[in-house]
Formats: C-alpha cells, structure tokens, sequence
C-alpha cells in the first residue's frame, strides 16, 4: 500500500533558530513598547531597547529563513544539486553525515541496482529528530527503502575498506567538526573511500575552499563553487557565511 505520508527531514540548528526567535522577541517588544509610549529615547532603557529592535528583526528575518530553508527549500534543492553527478544507476553511494536521509534517499531515488549507505552519529543539536529510524522512515515514504543503509559512525574515521564508494556525498555535515584539524581528517577519509573515478559532491555554509584543497592534497581533483547570493552572504557576515558545493572527481588508473 503507497505511505502517503511526507518526509520529514527536520529543523537544521534548532538550538540556533530557538536563539534567533528569542531574539526577535525581545525586539519586537522593545518596537511595540517603544509604540506604546513605554520608553523614550532619552530614557536609559534605550541604550538597550533600540539595538535590540534592529537586532531582533534581523533575528527573525534569519530563523524564518533557516525554518523556510530546512521544510522546503533543501528538499527543493536537493535536486538540483544531485544533477550535477552524471548517475548510471548502479552506483554505491555513501552520504557523510545524512542526517534524517534528505541526499541519502534523494541518490538512492536515483539508482536502479546501485545502494546508498548513509552515516552519521545522529547529534540532536545539529538537526532536530535526528535518528537512523527517522532517516529509515524517509526512505519508506519515498519508496527507496530496499536501496538504503544506515550506520552509526564518526566521519573522522569512516568504518569502509578504501575505494568503496563511486559516490561521496556530504551535506551541511562538516562543518559541525569545530577542530579544523579533525575537518581536514574527515575530509581526507572521504577521498580515501572514494574509488579512482569516483564522484564527490560537498555543500556546506562554511570552509569550502579548505575542503576542496584538502580533497586536491588527497588526489581528488575538486573544485569550490559559490553562486552571486552565496558571495554576498559572505561580505555580509565577513566570512562567517561561505555557503557552496564543493564537487570533484578521483584519477582514475593511468
């Protein structure tokens, strides 16, 4: 019988939308009261309340962004991420840090004898309902339940014999590995699973370009893309922001 229900692949950095909305709230009651004749400039609680109003809108602006991005903007992007992998069908796919499935299940939707395992240590303050039985639910309502894994495991030393995978993908993971020297590591662990002619795909909101020079010291020629929006974000948050891909591909023999 078809599962008629949708996927639900979670709220990104819940702890960090429930920060914004407090936020914003405090902001707009500093507005409305402000409104309301409460306070005025020359009152000392407007050393407080006025950066707060400017504070809180940005705030809110954001968390209704990243809630917008995390229901439907990823799920509609995923795909166009994906098509930048030319598939053949058979391929066996590994997900870095797959989270509740979104590219998980979205390459196994591409596959016809292939299989996509993902991995991930399931951190709630990463994404919210994050567990392998939500990621294995996903798979079910999307019909690709018979062509998908999970496993627990650490991207700092992935559990795979070298050169298993013809697919590595990663998304929005990585950069929950705060030592840079520990990215380096997972990064490198990725080339090291990748086999020659193999296909990489990385999007992150921070350190892209380290990733693709890490993959290019590991013998994978990759290369970092950032559209005009993700350039901007990046003078705007003076680089905390570097949102992009990462996509490469493995030498092949010879």
């Amino acid at each position: 019988m078809k599962d008629n229900r949708l996927p639900n692949y979670g709220l990104d950095a819940p702890l960090v939308v429930r920060n914004l909305l407090i936020v914003a709230a405090l902001g707009i009651i500093s507005l409305v009261t402000r409104l309301l004749g409460v306070w005025s400039r020359q009152d000392p609680i407007a050393m407080i309340a006025r950066p707060l109003i400017g504070a809180g809108l940005g705030s809110g602006a954001m968390a209704l962004w990243m809630i917008y991005d995390s229901k439907i903007g990823k799920v509609r992007e995923r795909e166009k991420y994906l098509d930048k992998i030319v598939w053949r069908g058979d391929e066996r796919v590994l997900d870095v840090g797959c989270g509740l499935g979104l590219f998980l299940i979205g390459a196994a939707r591409r596959l016809s004898t292939g299989r996509a395992v993902g991995i991930d240590k399931w951190q709630a303050e990463d994404l919210s309902g994050n567990n392998a039985a939500g990621a294995l639910d996903n798979a079910m309502i999307e019909g690709v339940a018979d062509k998908v894994e999970v496993q627990t495991g650490d991207a700092r030393k992935l559990p795979f014999d070298n050169a298993s995978f013809d697919v590595v993908l990663s998304s929005m993971a990585l950069h929950n590995i705060y030592n840079a020297g520990e990215r380096q590591t997972a990064v490198r662990e990725i080339a090291r699973v990748l086999k020659s002619g193999g296909r990489v795909l990385i999007l992150d909101v921070r350190h892209i370009r380290q990733y693709a020079a890490t993959l290019r010291a590991a013998g994978v020629d990759a290369r970092c893309v950032q559209g005009l929006v993700s350039y901007l974000l990046t003078l705007i948050t003076f680089g905390s922001i570097q949102f992009g891909y990462v996509i490469g591909s493995k030498a092949g023999p010879g």
